[in-house]
């Protein structure tokens, strides 16, 4: 009894651990849909995505800011009822995520990042984030970067050969939290990014979401 007891503990724990690794999202748009990986780096943000997710609070919510060669930006509970060419990206859910900088996870293509307003700690917005399309970058450009936006920080050799070949949006890195990377439907993000948009960088057609959580079972 104690043994099937004990194995049936081990079982129930390896699962949560296996469950708890490499969540998975998909966000699904008129444009295809993108696959995401979360980063077990950032576990509040990471949790905090999976709860709205499940909750289904992203669904009929808009893609309300997109700036080609930047990113796009999703996640404001007001774009769901937003009146066209009305402003948007002051939504919130009330409370603010603590910053969760890493040094390996860096803007490059595809990287999930949640957006915020312009506070003192860098605490990250509880529901708005954006997803990376950035551009490729010279080594004179990226070197202006360090001296200047980057106020002298270095950027790590192999994420430099990134931004020069895959690409991104270097100068946000360790100001804004990134959690999560595409890994499936990167094409989407080009699509999106290239809509027509107003002065305001909405898009003059909408492009809602839905973001739904893979489910994935794996114990060994």
């Amino acid at each position: 009894m104690k043994k099937t007891v004990l194995l049936c503990t081990l079982l129930m724990a390896i699962t949560a651990m296996a469950m708890a690794k490499n969540r998975k999202i998909k966000v699904i748009t008129p444009y295809g849909t993108m696959v995401i990986r979360l980063w077990d780096q950032t576990p509040k943000h990471r949790d905090n995505f999976l709860k709205l997710s499940r909750q289904h609070f992203y669904d009929s919510t808009l893609f309300h800011r997109v700036i080609k060669q930047f990113m796009i930006q999703g996640g404001d509970p007001d774009s769901k009822r937003a009146k066209p060419g009305a402003p948007l990206g002051e939504g919130d859910v009330g409370y603010t995520i603590p910053p969760e900088f890493q040094l390996d996870l860096f803007h490059r293509k595809g990287a999930l990042a949640a957006a915020r307003d312009d506070n003192p700690t860098k605490s990250s917005s509880g529901c708005q984030f954006y997803i990376v399309q950035g551009k490729t970058f010279t080594d004179e450009q990226l070197d202006h970067l360090e001296k200047t936006r980057l106020g002298g920080r270095k950027i790590p050799v192999d994420q430099r050969e990134i931004y020069k070949t895959e690409g991104g949006s270097p100068h946000l890195d360790q100001n804004y939290t990134v959690f999560g990377q595409v890994i499936k439907g990167m094409e989407v993000i080009d699509k999106i990014a290239a809509v027509k948009t107003d002065s305001l960088n909405r898009p003059l057609e909408n492009v809602p979401m839905k973001i739904r959580v893979i489910k994935k079972w794996l114990l060994f």
